[in-house]
């Protein structure tokens, strides 16, 4: 019996797992729309498709799974193009769908309804692929090839495209069924003998080594963590060392022999890259070229991190304990100098939390200088936060994805004044959703650190100071809980009330 191409997309997803979509109904996809409540797939509207692009993020981040984002053509897919190049940017898997342009269209383009000029190529440019399928046959197909890409290799996102006339065309097309990736595992003889022998060994790892948390733990040695990396390893581990490559230099000097786990090495993770090893350094990472990418290794294992870390299980010959110590006080101590003005609210949010509990952080101040560093935290995927692209707007959306991905975990928000106004229209997509989720915005009148910067220039300031809406006051028209913090010393008892909400509540700490 034939089935839509909408129908044949949608039960697709459901055999790959899919069971929640965040996005936005528009003409041009209407007949997907119909299909996801006939499957039993939940749908969660945000209130602009950037906002259900981080949604997407956040949920992925959490979970370990793609997240979907369903926009409409035209405006609406390109609203989400700033979600898919942060996920690509920190290698999270999210599949963006959206309709297109019919296969008859005429090729110079004749004014259709939200027509692009080529739409596919547009976000080509901020994914790892975008596919527009040509038959409804192939639609099972599609699915299933962008699935086992997000799951072999390096997980990035992917958009696949559905033409306006192959939404409601009918075929008899068959299910494809999930492709089982297989784990590599390279020879690891050279790295295990340069590990053994090392008198100073130590490790980074970033956001590819979230799934070999418990091996980087028996390997035995010292830990820095990337931001993408925080949590991996607990903070209270023996071996943790720090989280924030931008601390990273002096320890990596200290090391004999370094092994990059996962990691880029990236001049947005460091700040101040490239980072210089004078020892010898073992890279392990499931993308080749990555693997060889900023830094020239002695050895270079491709592969899965946790098959490739168990196999390294023994290598570190030495005790490391008393050296993780000392520079986890060292690279605790710039930390704090460091972000000395914001430790009374990232102390609060760290009580609050609890050791499960999940920050959505945005580029702001008072996290890349505050939070990364010197906010605890103790199991990945606890510290979602927009790395690589830096963008503004991330973390309350991503904190929605987030919560929903994972009910039970503890979520807090943590926003700068400008950040927050990008996407503060998802407070309502919250109070919608009755998702008690405390929303912490630090506000210093603008943009702080592009002020600092044209400080440092010697430039006046510009476009930079910013007057604040009363945010409590906003947050209570979008169906919140709003109240502005006279002193940070009060946010402990407020986040437990926040907690112990049935809606979002907006916490604006002024001043800092």
């Amino acid at each position: 019996m034939g089935v839509t191409g909408a129908a044949a997309l949608v039960r697709s997803l459901v055999a790959h797992g899919v069971e929640l979509v965040f996005g936005i109904p528009g003409t041009h996809n209407l007949g997907i729309y119909a299909e996801l409540g006939r499957h039993g797939v939940r749908h969660v509207s945000p209130r602009h498709e950037q906002g259900a692009g981080f949604a997407a993020d956040g949920y992925a981040r959490v979970t370990g799974r793609p997240g979907v984002c369903l926009t409409t053509s035209g405006p609406a897919i390109l609203n989400a193009a700033t979600a898919a190049a942060q996920a690509y940017s920190d290698s999270v898997p999210v599949l963006l769908i959206s309709p297109g342009e019919p296969l008859t269209h005429p090729g110079r383009g004749n004014g259709l309804l939200h027509e692009v000029r080529d739409q596919t190529a547009a976000m080509a440019a901020v994914t790892a692929g975008s596919h527009r399928v040509t038959s409804v046959e192939e639609i099972p197909v599609a699915v299933a090839q962008v699935f086992a890409e997000m799951s072999a290799g390096r997980p990035r996102p992917w958009h696949l495209e559905i033409p306006l006339d192959l939404i409601d065309a009918v075929a008899d097309v068959p299910v494809v069924e999930p492709v089982a990736v297989p784990v590599a595992r390279p020879d690891v003889t050279e790295a295990f003998a340069l590990l053994r022998d090392a008198r100073r060994p130590g490790v980074i790892a970033g956001g590819g080594a979230k799934g070999a948390a418990a091996e980087l733990a028996a390997l035995g040695a010292p830990v820095m963590l990337s931001a993408n990396g925080k949590g991996i390893l607990p903070a209270d581990h023996p071996c943790f060392v720090g989280a924030g490559l931008q601390h990273a230099a002096e320890f990596v000097a200290d090391c004999d022999v370094l092994l990059a786990v996962g990691t880029e090495l990236a001049p947005a993770d460091l700040w101040n890259g490239p980072l210089a090893v004078p020892g010898k350094l073992i890279r392990l990472d499931i993308d080749p070229v990555r693997a060889v990418t900023n830094a020239r290794a002695d050895v270079v294992l491709v592969g899965d991190a946790a098959a490739t870390l168990g196999a390294l299980a023994g290598a570190v010959s030495v005790s490391t304990v008393d050296r993780a110590a000392e520079w986890r006080a060292r690279v605790s101590a710039r930390a704090r100098a460091e972000g000395e003005r914001w430790l009374p609210i990232l102390s609060a949010l760290e009580g609050a939390l609890g050791r499960d509990g999940i920050l959505a952080a945005d580029s702001a101040m008072v996290c890349y200088y505050g939070a990364l560093a010197n906010l605890p935290t103790y199991t990945p995927g606890s510290f979602l936060y927009p790395t690589g692209l830096g963008t503004l707007g991330y973390g309350l959306p991503a904190a929605i994805g987030a919560k929903l991905g994972r009910p039970s975990a503890r979520v807090a928000v943590l926003h700068g004044d400008g950040g927050i106004m990008f996407t503060v229209a998802e407070l309502a997509s919250a109070a919608a959703l009755e998702l008690p989720l405390p929303v912490v915005v630090v506000d210093n009148g603008g943009y702080g650190e592009i002020r600092a910067e044209m400080a440092e220039r010697g430039d006046p300031p510009l476009g930079v100071d910013l007057p604040s809406p009363d945010f409590a006051a906003l947050a209570r028209s979008l169906g919140c809980h709003g109240v502005t913090v006279p002193d940070p010393e009060a946010l402990p008892a407020l986040l437990t009330e926040a907690f112990a909400a049935n809606r979002p509540t907006v916490l604006h700490v002024a001043g800092a």
